[in-house]
């Protein structure tokens, strides 16, 4: 590239090397534009990451108006060219420059200098120099120019801080050197000495220098404040010589004092200023993380960023959500007032917003101009992809490069929100998934083991069977057909769980809800419980009057068998199961309990968990996959109830549940 010098700490070159990290410096200098188009060309080159770095100093407001619109057109082309633009806040432009060099892994700063420009008064190192000693392990690259170098103060504005101040500044100073002078009559007349008078000067000065804009009144206050001195308080009164041999040394030390506290308290304030500044965008960007956070989905996420933005900057937003059919409406946020419109995708500023989404680039008023666009659109990223546009709307007022720094941290922290809520969904699935593959690996080491022992007793007996009929008799013959026939009707309650299991977990269960008679349904029930429940007493209580509840009547059929099956496999023979079913106000209450030995507080909330059996060795637990009592709960769940288990006094425990009693009418 011609008209590039390419130095080290050293004065020597260096060779290009790939994957760099390009770091230009921005001003409002007319040559600026060719360093940047010099940088974006560098970068497109090797390839490399670009960032566009602006240092804001205290003169910044009082930039001139053709110096900020050329600033501006600077940070558009930089950002065309793809680089990433960072606004820093300092006083000294060289020290803020080498500090984010050295943060952010920059390898090369591509900067301008005036050629005809060399040491300035006292030899103080240029801005080159001063880079030359703070990164010496970073490659800077020169580009010569006869325009002004880095005009980061803006010559007008600085001209008109320093040397025009306000006519409110003046009549601040005048007023505070007529009351030092005032005071300084009142402590010579009380005897004070010319050292205390003189302390009354400095203090005026410093004030002077809080109270007005920039240090042109405060060196003014300074001279103002030796000649107020000299003229009313040393002899001769009212004239400007001194008797005193030693006065002009007194005068300019008074001076020389007063200038250096005026330009340093200058500093600090404009320090002071630049800290709240920093301060208060480390704040608003702290409270957009803490509230984006808190958003459950990426609409609400792009919702609060416009609004945020809105707030901001005081100016119109609106913003378009994108999805995998293309960039849909939105929402319009106006400055001054709460609440959003919706935005219609149509129209020219949809199609800017468009054109935006799809390139990837930032569009709209002042890059893609047309008279009837409103905002300037810029796509937001998360990762690699484009989650949706932002619209930012400045017809009433110009955005500086500051508050574009906070715009694109802003934007950075959205993108960074959406890409924690994909990430935490997406882990999110993966547990899923991984519990589900859990679940299925269970099912079928549960169903391999536990149908093995059926399935070779029928075989067994179907084959001792056939092959020995003729030496068996009747009573013999007739046991192994019943082991066939209650190990069948296992398998049978079996496939009948997993089945009503798997339909309740895709949800293609229909519930076919109508009004029963409540110990029909029971009675129905216990006609299809296990035949091993014969070495147990089975009773069914039900008041005198009949209860009417709405049900799924095949379904609380399947609850009540499997809960009474589970009572008579968890408790010992001989032992007493009740099915219970009394009113208690709109619903009625059914219970199926034992006296057992009961559940262990452990287990209570272990039972409804799939595939769970426990250490339970009575009955014949053995056979039991653990999926009566969840099957239960879902069923219920789905008919708006809830199962509930307590204990059973003395001993055993209760299952019981609600159902919604329906109206009966008698004289039907």
């Amino acid at each position: 590239m011609e008209g590039v010098i390419k130095l080290n700490a050293n004065g020597k070159q260096k060779r290009n090397a790939a994957n760099e990290h390009i770091l230009v410096c921005l001003s409002s200098s007319p040559s600026n534009e060719r360093v940047v188009k010099t940088a974006v060309r560098m970068a497109s080159v090797f390839g490399s990451q670009l960032t566009a770095l602006y240092v804001r100093t205290p003169d910044y407001e009082t930039m001139d108006p053709e110096d900020r619109k050329r600033l501006e057109n600077h940070i558009r082309i930089a950002e065309a060219g793809g680089a990433e633009t960072v606004t820093t806040h300092g006083d000294d432009v060289s020290e803020q420059i080498a500090e984010y060099a050295r943060l952010s892994g920059v390898t090369k700063i591509i900067i301008g200098i005036n050629s005809s420009r060399r040491r300035r008064l006292f030899f103080k190192p240029t801005l080159t120099e001063r880079l030359f000693e703070l990164v010496p392990g970073i490659d800077v690259h020169v580009i010569p120019d006869t325009g002004a170098l880095g005009a980061y103060y803006g010559k007008k504005g600085r001209f008109k801080q320093s040397v025009l101040p306000s006519w409110k500044d003046i009549a601040v100073t005048a007023a505070l050197l007529a009351a030092a002078t005032g005071i300084g009559l009142l402590f010579q007349r009380l005897g004070f000495t010319d050292a205390n008078i003189i302390t009354v000067y400095l203090l005026c000065v410093l004030i002077i220098s809080i109270l007005t804009r920039g240090f042109a009144c405060g060196v003014m206050g300074s001279f103002a404040s030796v000649i107020l001195f000299n003229y009313f308080l040393t002899e001769p009164r009212l004239t400007l010589r001194a008797y005193g041999s030693g006065y002009p040394v007194t005068f300019a030390i008074m001076l020389a004092a007063s200038i250096i506290t005026s330009t340093l308290a200058a500093k600090l304030k404009a320090q002071a200023k630049l800290s709240a500044g920093d301060a208060f965008r480390t704040k608003l960007l702290f409270d957009t993380n803490r509230i984006l956070q808190g958003a459950k989905d990426e609409r609400e996420i792009l919702t609060i960023t416009a609004s945020r933005v809105s707030k901001l900057l005081n100016v119109d937003t609106s913003v378009h959500f994108a999805d995998e059919n293309g960039l849909s409406g939105g929402l319009l946020f106006f400055a001054g007032r709460e609440g959003s419109e919706q935005a219609l995708p149509e129209g020219p500023d949809f199609e800017a917003a468009q054109w935006a989404y799809l390139n990837k680039k930032q569009s709209g008023m002042g890059v893609k101009p047309h008279k009837a666009i409103k905002f300037v659109y810029t796509p937001i990223r998360a990762g690699e992809s484009i989650c949706g546009v932002l619209g930012i709307g400045a017809a009433h007022r110009r955005t500086d490069a500051y508050e574009k720094g906070i715009v694109q941290s802003i934007l950075g922290e959205c993108g960074l929100a959406i890409e924690n809520l994909r990430n935490a969904k997406g882990r999110e699935a993966a547990a899923v998934l991984a519990k589900n593959e859990q679940l299925r690996a269970n099912l079928l080491r549960t169903i391999s083991h536990d149908l093995r022992t059926p399935l070779t007793s029928i075989s067994g007996n179907a084959d001792t069977l056939l092959k020995n009929r003729a030496m068996f008799d009747d009573e013999t013959a007739d046991r192994l057909l019943s082991d066939i026939r209650d190990d069948a009707e296992w398998l049978t309650g079996l496939v009948e769980n997993l089945l009503s299991i798997s339909k309740i977990g895709d949800g293609s269960i229909r519930l076919d809800v109508s009004d029963q008679i409540v110990e029909d349904v029971l009675e129905e029930a216990l006609r299809h419980i296990d035949r091993g429940s014969a070495s147990r007493t089975i009773a069914l209580e039900t008041g005198n009057e009949p209860m009417l509840a709405r049900m799924d009547a095949r379904l609380i059929v399947q609850v009540i068998v499997n809960l009474v099956n589970n009572a008579v496999k968890h408790t010992p023979e001989g032992s007493a199961i009740t099915v219970k079913a009394v009113p208690d106000e709109a619903f009625a209450v059914i219970s199926v309990s034992d006296n057992g030995p009961g559940i262990p507080d452990e287990w209570k909330e272990k039972v409804f968990e799939m595939f769970f059996t426990g250490d339970n060795d009575v009955g014949d637990s053995r056979r039991s996959m653990g999926l009566g009592l969840p099957l239960c709960r879902s069923i219920l769940e789905a008919h708006g109830s809830e199962l509930i288990l307590g204990d059973n006094r003395p001993s055993g425990c209760i299952f019981s549940f609600k159902l919604p009693l329906s109206e009966v009418d008698l004289n039907e």
